[in-house]
């Protein structure tokens, strides 16, 4: 089992930035990849940000050149700051870890971390 716990998260103003921060603990050996995921009321869960234990990182269209992932998988942390923060990047984000054992793919959550961006 994975742990992931959040934070950072809260009420910012349109332009501002948070920067959420995510640790894993447990069994964390063959983490393949973490990633931040966000899902807005009513919407479905999106992927917004993942980082490789290789440093390859993608994003959603929307939200890149203002947000950014960082971290180090094999220290077991992973960020994402958000900067240019816009009232529709109002969400629950998600940490998410991809273990791969005899290459199948286990996903864990962590219990989310709200964000509110106010117009």
């Amino acid at each position: 089992q994975v742990q992931l716990v959040e934070s950072g998260g809260g009420l910012v103003q349109a332009g501002g930035s948070l920067r959420l921060s995510c640790a894993a603990s447990g069994s964390i050996d063959s983490l393949n990849a973490m990633a931040w995921y966000r899902q807005a009321p009513g919407k479905q869960r999106e992927l917004v940000a993942r980082i490789t234990s290789g440093g390859i990182t993608n994003y959603a269209d929307s939200v890149k050149g203002r947000f950014t992932i960082s971290g180090d998988i094999p220290k077991n942390t992973v960020y994402l700051q958000m900067n240019s923060l816009k009232p529709e990047d109002t969400a629950v984000y998600y940490c998410n870890a991809d273990k791969v054992v005899r290459n199948v793919h286990y996903p864990y959550w962590g219990q989310g971390t709200q964000v509110t961006v106010s117009s």
